[in-house]
């Protein structure tokens, strides 16, 4: 069956590179006008969104750091201006950076958790009240596979939020399903050749990370951005409260 998004407009924060633009691009290319986001590259926003008008797709960028209220509320405006709010991808997060639980302080933690959990709850708590009103929509979140198994060394924050990411997707499920609406995760692993990646993990991990996942190679950003295509189209319209592992088999729930 053919994915089709035509009519819908989506929302995807942190969408200029890596995961998040082949997520805004791919949800394009199958329809929805999409909503793309930043917080400090306006020029490289725009290249991702030139390149999706480029291909005919419809598309606008907003400047705007979503661990503020008032900053995220600029993308929900801009997404009705396309006259609707149907698809939300909360991908913006990060590991900040790698500190053993004995030397970080509370300002790291709050960082990592207000850029992957505040950032999460805020810009579903927008989109809520337009997705009720129309008795629908899709929240897709951003999980990981550190969420599980605690993260590599030094990252026990990033996976503690990972890992509210996940509990946070299924309660939120429980209270939006009385409105048609669908909350999932997308929990990557390995998934190669991204920022993430290639600013805090070493070389030598990431060439020897093929050997040890069952289906021999790393991930690609287009890998995980299929799945959030598929949670976002009327082929998961009786998926909710899940979490969808995109590894290659590095980790089996």
């Amino acid at each position: 069956m053919e994915i089709s998004l035509q009519g819908k407009v989506a929302i995807v924060t942190g969408s200029i590179q890596g995961i998040g633009r082949a997520t805004a691009e791919m949800l394009a290319d199958n329809g929805a006008a999409v909503i793309l986001n930043n917080h400090e590259n306006p020029e490289q926003l725009e290249e991702v969104v030139a390149a999706i008008r480029a291909r005919g797709g419809r598309a606008q960028g907003v400047i705007a750091d979503v661990t503020r209220r008032a900053e995220a509320q600029k993308l929900v405006d801009a997404a009705l201006g396309f006259g609707g709010l149907d698809i939300l991808v909360n991908n913006a997060g990060g590991l900040v950076k790698r500190v053993p639980v004995a030397e970080f302080d509370e300002s790291h933690y709050q960082t990592v958790f207000d850029v992957n959990v505040r950032t999460a709850f805020l810009m579903s708590h927008l989109v809520l009240p337009q997705m009720k009103a129309q008795k629908g929509g899709k929240i897709i979140h951003f999980s990981s596979q550190a969420a599980h198994d605690g993260g590599g060394p030094g990252a026990a924050a990033y996976a503690a939020s990972k890992g509210a990411i996940w509990t946070f997707t299924k309660g939120l499920a429980k209270e939006a399903a009385p409105f048609g609406i669908t909350v999932n995760a997308v929990s990557p692993g390995f998934i190669g050749q991204t920022a993430f990646h290639n600013t805090f993990t070493a070389k030598e991990v990431q060439e020897r990370m093929p050997s040890v996942i069952p289906l021999g190679r790393a991930g690609t950003a287009e890998d995980v951005a299929k799945v959030v295509l598929f949670l976002a189209s009327p082929l998961a319209d009786y998926l909710t409260g899940q979490s969808i592992e995109v590894n290659g088999g590095l980790y089996m729930p």
